[in-house]
Parts: C-alpha cells; structure tokens; sequence
C-alpha cells in the first residue's frame, strides 16, 4: 500500500487522475451533504472533498467525526483549483481510517511559546515547524554543496575535548573515565591540523556552550559549520564569507519561496543580498555608537514602536468589541486566535519600547576595549540592509589564538558579520596566529595548561603558514533568514536552560 501512496507535493502531475493519499487531518468542516477535509503528508496540503451519495453511509458518519491529527488514506480524483490550498483538491471516492484522534492539545487557535515547548514532540506537525524545517533542509543542504564545489574537504572534529577553544566559562564538563573533558564549543583548534594538510576544510555538527542565558538568541547546544583555511588573509577570508552567505540565500530563496511567505518573512529584503557587503572596523563601529546619529536613530525607532504599539492596541479593542456580538462560532474560534497572535506581538513590542532607550544609553557609554553587546549589534545591524563585516576588535577582548594585526598590536585580525534587520552576529571569524612565541605568550596569558596546548603549538613548529577560518551558526542564520523572533523555534527540538527532555 505504502509504495502506491501519491504524495501530495505530486498532485500536479495528476490532474484527473484518481490517486491514493496518506496523511493526517489538518483540518476538517462538515457541511450537510458535504464533508472538507485538509489532509497534510509531509510535503504538502491538499483539501479532500467528500460528497455523502459517493460513498458509504458508514464511512460518511466516521469521517465527520474524525479528530484533528488523525491519520488515514484517502482515493479520489485530482482536479486542479486556485481556491483550495496548495491549488489542487480531492474528491473522494473512498477512504480508510488508520488511527483517530481524539482532544489534539495543540489546536487551530494559537498557543504561548512555553506551551508549544512543552508539546515540541506534536508542535513540529504544525505549519511554522514544518516550514521552519524545510528551510532548515535547504540551508544545510547548501552549506555542504558550496563548501563540497570549492574544495573544501569534510573534517569530522571530536565532540568530547580537553582543550578551551572560547571562554573558559561557558564549557560543559564532563567525567571522562576520571578525566576532565568538556563538549566542544568549536571544532577550529582540530580543524588547524588538518587545514595543514587538506588546504581548505571544514567541519559541520554539533557545538555547546553553557552560558546561563534565556534570552531569544541563545541556545546551550546549536549548530555551526566551520571552515578554515591554509595561506589565507583577512581579505580573502571575508570575501569567503561574503560569497558563502550570499550563495545560501540564494539557494533558500529558490527553493522555498512558498515557506518563505507563509512565515511572513521579508523577501525582497533577502534579495539584496549580494556582495559586496559593508565592511566596518571595531573602531568605526565604536565610534557610531556613540555618535548623535545612532541617538537620533534610537529615538526615531522608538516613536516608530509606539505607533506600532498603539496600532496593535487599536486592533485588539476592534476583535474584542466584534466578539461580544452575535457572530458564529467559527468567527469566535479565529478572533480568539488572532487576540492571542497580538497579544503577543503587544508584549513584543513593549519590550523594544522598554528596552530601546537603555539600548541608546548603552551605545552612548560604549568605551573602546569592550566587546561588542547584543544590543551593540542590534543597533549597527539596524542601521544597514545588508550584511555587515566588523573587524580588528581589541586583543584583550578577543580568544587567544587570533593573530595580532601588525599596524596596530592592540588589534587582532579577526571580523564579526552581522545580520541587518537587528539579527545581529551570524559568523565570527579570524586569521590565526601562526607565530609560535606569540601564540605560547597568549596561551600563559590566559593561563591555560600548557600540557594540553603542545600538540596546537606543534602546528606552529612544523611549517607553520598563515591561515584563518570562520564559525556560521545555523540557528541565527535561520532565524535571520525567515524572521523568527526566537531561536528555539529553528530546530526541531531546542536545549535550553530549562529543556533537555523532550
């Protein structure tokens, strides 16, 4: 049965044939002699019609009462209808239930994020997830093909390490058969020794850092994808970045059109993304955050979510008058989902209002030497339509193994890309220090156990050369791409804090 299944993505290719489907409800309206059922099956939706005279009684009655989610196979005719969803529609000839579903907690009206967690083993069936995933797919898919097209070899770097590629403090220990180990934060150090022999690699899987945050950017185990590459400048290495960001855009773009709009997200936007990017120095970029043009952009931005603020509040006081009328259930159904949708864009918004002049008064106070902020980015992302690069920060604020810039020793050579549209850093990167005195200085700098760090230092003993490489966290990246406010919605099932079962 299985193999004579039709999926729903081939229907156009079936007009006026009649075909099987399998799939689950999505949604089901009787009306009298007529039974609509939205079927999905992974690849699609597709609106089957039953008429009660073209099949059993029996079967009719069964039909009526299924739940939402409950699975079964559906045989009827394909015929081609702009109006149904996906354009294509069913009309039933017969069908087999499989499996009913009764008091599917997750329900057409909308639900709090917290909620949608608890329920992330049902919630990836809804249509965000699976849109979500979708271009999730894509995205990984074209990472590997532009790596794989330009010669880059597939490097896989342990998990389990003994060595501090980041901050020390964001490490997960291990017991590791009564030895201190850690999960990787980065695969780079790993990733050096085979650059020297492959040339141009990369790694792709699984990275963790124990940063006890909640914020909407965080996520303790998430996904990069990091390449690095032998004889290589800082100018090289951000025209690889540019063109690797521009070519995945391009691939999402493509191929998921159709995700794209239904999560909202802003497409023509994305279509600007193409080299060249802007390029900023740290310096530059302290010095417009504590210019009057970031503090007039601060104060326009915050009477822009006022009015924003105010438009929503105008909307919810409209549903909440057109409830209390005589109006059908099913308007009751929908103006009850819609309130919770802005209410929490509401809380969303109150939050920027709350946020944005301590973000203006943060910028303003921006001393040269720290790190760039959350908000930092935020701002300068803001304030650009396309992809910024931001390099040479301070060395003090910097991972050891970044290489000193010659014209200025209290630079490294390394840049952040930020995201516009506020995402913030996507990609962090650097030229590594290739000298063996000065990498073993930074190294006691940070007091680190020289023991572990022999085997790194031995790279720079044995035909050291220059080279440097990057990290692309896929989550941002994809939260970037199709608007999402929150990280944990893009992948399937998100460790945070508080969430390791399910």
């Amino acid at each position: 049965m299985l193999k004579d299944l039709t999926k729903i993505s081939c229907l156009k290719d079936n007009i006026d044939k009649n075909v099987t489907i399998g799939g689950w409800v999505r949604h089901l309206r009787p009306s009298g002699k007529l039974i609509f059922i939205v079927v999905r099956d992974g690849t699609g939706l597709c609106q089957c019609v039953i008429e009660k005279d073209k099949v059993s009684e029996e079967l009719f009655e069964q039909l009526k009462r299924l739940g939402m989610e409950s699975s079964l196979t559906i045989t009827g005719l394909v015929r081609k209808d702009e109006r149904s969803v996906g354009g294509y529609e069913l009309v039933v000839s017969d069908a087999k239930v499989i499996c009913e579903s009764t008091d599917y907690p997750i329900t057409p009206k909308s639900h709090g994020i917290d909620f949608l967690l608890k329920n992330r083993h049902l919630h990836l069936r809804s249509q965000m997830p699976w849109c979500i995933g979708k271009i999730r797919h894509t995205l990984v898919n074209a990472i590997r093909q532009f790596f794989n097209d330009n010669g880059f070899i597939l490097i896989d770097t342990p998990i389990l390490t003994g060595i501090v590629g980041e901050e020390a403090g964001s490490l997960f220990n291990v017991d590791y058969f009564s030895m201190p180990a850690f999960l990787t934060q980065t695969g780079q150090l790993h990733l050096e020794c085979a650059a020297l022999s492959f040339g141009k690699v990369y790694c792709f899987g699984p990275t963790f850092r124990a940063e006890k945050s909640k914020t909407r950017r965080h996520l303790t185990e998430f996904w990069m994808v990091e390449p690095e590459v032998a004889f290589v400048n800082l100018p090289d290495l951000l025209e690889i970045a540019e063109n690797f960001v521009s070519f995945i855009v391009k691939e999402v773009l493509e191929k998921n059109e159709a995700e794209l709009k239904t999560l909202g997200a802003d497409i023509e936007s994305l279509k600007k993304i193409v080299p060249p990017f802007y390029r900023l120095t740290y310096t530059q970029a302290s010095e417009i955050l504590t210019s009057q043009k970031t503090q007039d952009f601060m104060a326009a931005q915050l009477n822009e979510f006022k009015k924003a603020k105010q438009e929503i509040e105008n909307k919810i006081a409209a549903l909440e008058t057109e409830a209390k009328g005589q109006i059908k259930q099913w308007r009751q159904d929908k103006i009850a989902a819609e309130l919770i949708d802005l209410r929490g864009d509401l809380d969303e918004i109150e939050t920027k209002i709350e946020n944005n002049p301590k973000h203006a008064k943060l910028a303003s106070e921006f001393k040269w030497g720290e790190d760039l902020g959350g908000s930092d980015e935020t701002i300068i992302s803001l304030m650009h339509d396309k992809p910024i690069f931001v390099t040479h920060y301070p060395r003090d604020a910097k991972a050891f193994y970044m290489k000193q810039d010659p014209e200025n020793p209290k630079t490294v050579q390394n840049f952040d890309m930020l995201a516009p549209a506020g995402f913030g850093e996507i990609i962090g990167g650097s030229i590594r220090e290739d000298i063996y005195e000065k990498l073993l200085e930074r190294i006691n700098e940070e007091g680190y156990k020289l023991e572990n760090y022999q085997w790194y230092l031995d790279l720079r003993r044995y035909g050291s050369v220059p080279h440097g490489g990057f990290g692309l966290g896929v989550e941002r990246t994809l939260a970037w791409l199709t608007g999402e406010k929150h990280i944990r919605q893009c992948i399937a099932f998100p460790r945070m804090m508080n969430k390791i079962l399910i």
